[in-house]
C-alpha cells in the first residue's frame, strides 16, 4: 500500500522536471537559430570560382559595339584631295584656357603654312615669268644677229656692185667717162669717184663740165670730213 504513493511522487517529480527543462531547451534552440540567421545575413558573399577562372574580356562600349568595322585607310589619297591638318593632341588634364591657347597656336600655324604656300606659288610664277622673259630676250638677240648678218651681206653686195661699176669706168677713156659723168646724179657720182683710184679719177674730172666738177669736188670734200662711221653708212 505504501509503494503507490511513492511511485506517484516520483512520476510527479519527473513531470515537473520535464516541464522546467523544456522551456530552457526551446529558448536555447531559438537563440542558436537567431545567431545563425544573423551570421548568414551579415557574411559577405563569396565570388564565384568559375567566374574567376574564366579569362577576362575587354569591355566594349555599346556605341562602339554597334558601329560597323571601319574600312582600312587606303595607301594613296584621291587625286586633288587636300589632307586635313592634324589637330594637336591636348595634354591630359588640360584646362579650358590651355585648350584655347593650343587651338590659337594651331590656327596660327595653319595661317603661316597658308602664307608660305602662297609665297611659294608666287615665287614659282615669278621664276616662270623670268624664264619666259629670258627666252624672249634670247629670241630678240638672235633676231638682231640675223638682221645684222643680213645687213652686212646687203652692204657687201652693194659694195661689190659699186666696185664693178668703178672697174668699168676705170677701163674707159677719161673723155668718154667724163661725158657720162656729166649726166649722172650727184649721189651716184660721189659713190663712183670715192672708190676710184686718184690717178684715174683726175683725168675724168678734168674732162667734165666745170660746174659739175666743182660741185662733185665739194661733195667729196664734205664726205671725207665726216666721221668714218657716217661715211660707211652712206650718209
Amino acid at each position: 500500500m505504501m509503494r503507490a504513493p511513492c511511485a506517484d511522487r516520483r512520476a510527479a517529480l519527473r513531470t515537473g522536471f520535464r516541464l522546467r527543462v523544456l522551456p530552457f531547451v526551446i529558448v536555447t534552440a531559438a537563440s542558436l537559430l537567431v545567431v545563425r540567421v544573423v551570421g548568414f545575413v551579415l557574411r559577405p558573399a563569396e565570388p564565384d570560382r568559375s567566374l574567376q577562372a574564366a579569362p577576362s574580356l575587354p569591355m566594349v562600349p555599346v556605341a562602339h559595339a554597334a558601329r560597323p568595322p571601319a574600312s582600312p585607310p587606303s595607301a594613296d589619297p584621291p587625286a586633288g584631295a587636300v589632307p586635313a591638318p592634324e589637330r594637336p593632341a591636348a595634354p591630359e588634364g588640360a584646362s579650358l584656357s590651355e585648350m584655347a591657347v593650343i587651338e590659337d597656336l594651331r590656327r596660327r600655324r595653319l595661317a603661316l603654312e597658308e602664307r608660305e604656300r602662297a609665297l611659294a606659288e608666287r615665287e614659282a610664277l615669278v621664276l616662270a615669268a623670268e624664264r619666259r622673259l629670258a627666252a624672249r630676250i634670247e629670241e630678240v638677240a638672235a633676231l638682231q644677229r640675223t638682221l645684222e648678218a643680213q645687213d652686212r651681206a646687203a652692204r657687201e653686195r652693194e659694195e661689190a656692185g659699186w666696185r664693178a661699176l668703178v672697174r668699168i669706168y676705170e677701163q674707159m677713156r677719161p673723155r668718154d667717162a667724163a661725158r657720162i659723168f656729166n649726166e649722172l646724179e650727184m649721189s651716184v657720182l660721189i659713190e663712183l669717184v670715192a672708190r676710184m683710184r686718184e690717178r684715174i679719177a683726175a683725168p675724168i674730172l678734168a674732162g667734165m663740165e666745170p660746174d659739175k666738177a666743182k660741185a662733185l669736188t665739194a661733195e667729196l670734200a664734205q664726205r671725207r670730213a665726216r666721221p668714218v662711221g657716217d661715211a660707211a653708212n652712206g650718209g
